[in-house]
């Protein structure tokens, strides 16, 4: 174990991140199990490292004796005083061993121990750097799509994570060779390794674009208060400022629309409405089902988190959306139940 083999260590740990001491204790585990393996019985086996001097030794630990009973463990006096002069019955000598003494097996083993600590290093370095990106935006590199299941697989920083069909934007197209945004939603560990779950039509990941693209955002001028998202369709967005002068709507829609029109050309032409959000959930309530107009909304007086909203007969459908849409929304995005009903009170009335 030479001054070769920690210059190896110090570039794996430029190369991949992983720190040359946790590669090195692993390194010494790998050599303990090795050297007991081969050296069958041998129960005090220490791995004596020094990176600064660019020394790595194994000694097999041995009782100093009278008689020996036991080889693998214990030393006659006479043999121990040559390796250490003040050896005495009762205590330890340690017989260092020169690597060509381990066996083709020992060695075999050691390094087959070494690849699978560094295996489990990488994994645990790339879990651990997952897991602080954790709600954050990440950038991918596209390596392959599956042509039968559309899954698309990406490297970010030298590591692939699966984005599934289910997890991509409806009606859109993602390229090998592309590099695209995707929103970590959750790294856990497996028995296989990490698990990175990544999204493109996670509601979170309106919310970091928003950042991204408006300043007043990232610097906590402009706060976003919730989201609400049909990946492909519609996203609702509410935002607040506590600065009377700052208009939290055009902020983030920039001057002719200039920032919204990024993260819609990010969100595949997804449209987005900019919600003003309000303390008083009449307000929120009313704001939250525009395009529509609202003319009323009653609160249930039992605190259920649940109303009923009164709009022109003519507004109606606008009111619900394609589909029950614009409604369905807008109850995700102030999380009340909310039950719209025409001015006449009839339904299906122009």
């Amino acid at each position: 174990m030479n001054k070769e083999f920690f210059e190896a260590l110090e570039l794996l740990e430029k190369e991949k991140g992983i720190s040359a001491e946790r590669l090195l204790e692993k390194i010494q585990n790998a050599l303990v199990i090795a050297v007991k393996r081969n050296y069958v019985g041998a129960e005090n086996v220490v791995v004596d490292v020094k990176p600064e001097k660019y020394v790595l030794d194994v000694y097999i630990r041995k009782t100093v004796v009278e008689e020996v009973e036991d080889p693998a463990n214990q030393i006659l006096l006479e043999e121990a005083v040559k390796i250490d002069k003040k050896a005495a019955v009762g205590s330890e000598v340690g017989i260092k061993l020169r690597p060509k003494e381990f066996g083709r097996i020992a060695a075999q083993t050691a390094k087959h121990v070494i690849r699978q600590g560094i295996r489990e290093a990488e994994r645990s370095q790339m879990l651990k750097d997952f897991q602080s990106r954790e709600r954050e935006i990440v950038s991918g590199y596209v390596v392959r799509v599956d042509a039968k299941k559309g899954n698309a697989t990406l490297e970010i920083d030298h590591t692939e994570a699966v984005l599934p069909k289910s997890e991509q934007i409806p009606g859109e197209e993602i390229r090998e060779g592309e590099r695209i945004k995707v929103y970590v939603v959750e790294a856990t560990a497996t028995e296989k390794g990490p698990k990175i779950m990544i999204s493109r039509t996670h509601p979170g990941l309106v919310k970091r674009l928003f950042e991204l693209e408006v300043p007043e955002i990232y610097e906590g001028i402009v706060e976003i208060k919730s989201v609400s998202r049909e990946a492909g369709s519609r996203s609702k967005i509410a935002v607040y400022s506590k600065d009377e002068n700052v208009d939290s709507i055009g902020t983030c829609i920039g001057p002719k629309g200039a920032r919204i029109a990024k993260i819609i050309d990010e969100l595949c032409g997804e449209k987005i409405d900019v919600i003003k959000y309000s303390d008083e959930p009449e307000k929120f309530i009313s704001a939250a089902l525009s395009p529509a107009t609202v003319l009323k909304v009653e609160v249930d007086p039992e605190g259920a988190k649940s109303c009923k909203v009164t709009v022109p007969d003519n507004q109606l459908s606008l009111a619900i959306g394609n589909k029950g849409q614009n409604a369905r929304l807008a109850a995700k995005l102030v999380g009340w139940k909310i039950d719209i009903r025409p001015e006449s009170g009839f339904y299906g009335e122009e």
